[in-house]
């Protein structure tokens, strides 16, 4: 069993160096797994994150890993990173590790865009959905040195020329990133076609190109940037949320007379085929992290919405979103 394991991680990511599967995050070893998990913490937990360190993706695995360790709902969990086109190296690992209960990714919104526009033959309705476990608002974001002061100088200089202005993003098209400038662009009345739009591969390689000035604007989600929102380094013009981000001194887009309300969000996956004990443990682990006040106080800290649902409910608005991205691409000409 091992050994297929270890061939089929090969086949997904040869050549890349990556950690060693775990021994069974709810006591695979024996033939009692759920009176195992059921018995302590879970065991052998690994998250995959589908993009570099530091982004969206990354901070939740991570922040979900400290509480379940801090909890003891789990321990030793495993946070690695599989970057790779938009998420979708990461998504064919899971969806080719069919039935491996150790494993988990986070994913969003994000991955649902990518895995059409990088024509991946794998798809978020392959895994198996565990939960959904936040939503966040957007932001309309600059450098501290950006000549654009508010939404609305943004908007003037952007429908005078609309090619001229780069616009920043944390996701592949398709993604929540890519979506909310596209949204906003037909909202102000831009055609979205014309919207030069620049993809990387999550926050943590977009910030450095809001601090270098190498972007006009830059859409994503602002609980990633909090640190650098507060000393100043970044400036907020908007927010996409239907009420004002809680310690973020920006309007919303509706406040600003933009007739547009976004929000993104993230959970997390297993690979297809696992058993229903270890659906079943996982989706408890998860639920019992939820219910804590450590958690609730990192959806506070990073200003996250709580938004959780489990098992078949976020499998069927798993299965909306897909085809609603889906539909949005094609219409753009990208899927």
């Amino acid at each position: 069993m091992r050994q297929n394991r270890a061939l089929r991680i090969a086949a997904v990511a040869a050549g890349i160096a990556l950690m060693a599967t775990g021994c069974g995050a709810t006591g695979k070893s024996s033939t009692s797994g759920s009176s195992s998990a059921a018995a302590g913490p879970v065991t052998g937990l690994q998250i995959l994150v589908p993009n570099t360190p530091g982004g969206g993706y990354d901070t939740t695995a991570r922040a979900a890993a400290k509480v379940l360790d801090d909890e003891k709902i789990a321990t030793n969990t495993e946070v690695f990173n599989l970057a790779g086109a938009g998420g979708t190296v990461g998504l064919a690992r899971v969806v080719n590790e069919k039935g491996n209960g150790d494993l988990t990714m986070l994913m969003g919104l994000g991955v649902v865009g990518a895995s059409y526009t990088n024509k991946s033959a794998s798809k978020l309705t392959d895994t198996t959905p565990l939960a959904k476990l936040i939503e966040e608002p957007g932001a309309i974001m600059v450098s501290k040195d950006s000549p654009y002061k508010t939404i609305d100088d943004l908007v003037k200089a952007w429908k005078a020329d609309p090619g001229s202005i780069a616009v920043g993003g944390g996701s592949s098209p398709g993604g929540p990133d890519h979506l909310l400038p596209m949204q906003l662009a037909g909202a102000v009345g831009i055609d979205a076609t014309k919207v030069n739009f620049v993809s990387y591969d999550g926050g943590g390689d977009l910030l450095p190109a809001i601090l270098g000035n190498k972007l006009g604007f830059a859409a994503s989600g602002a609980g990633e940037y909090l640190k650098q929102i507060e000393s100043g380094e970044v400036r907020v013009l908007a927010t996409s949320g239907a009420e004002r981000l809680d310690g973020v001194d920006a309007p919303t887009l509706k406040e600003s007379n933009i007739d547009l309300v976004f929000t993104n969000w993230r959970g997390i996956v297993a690979p297809p085929g696992i058993s229903d004990a270890d659906k079943a443990a996982l989706i408890a682990a998860i639920e019992k992290m939820h219910g804590t006040a450590a958690w609730k106080e990192t959806l506070k800290t990073h200003s996250w919405t709580d938004a959780f649902v489990t098992g078949d409910e976020f499998k069927t608005f798993l299965t909306e979103q897909d085809k609603r991205v889906a539909d949005v691409l094609t219409k753009l000409g990208l899927a």
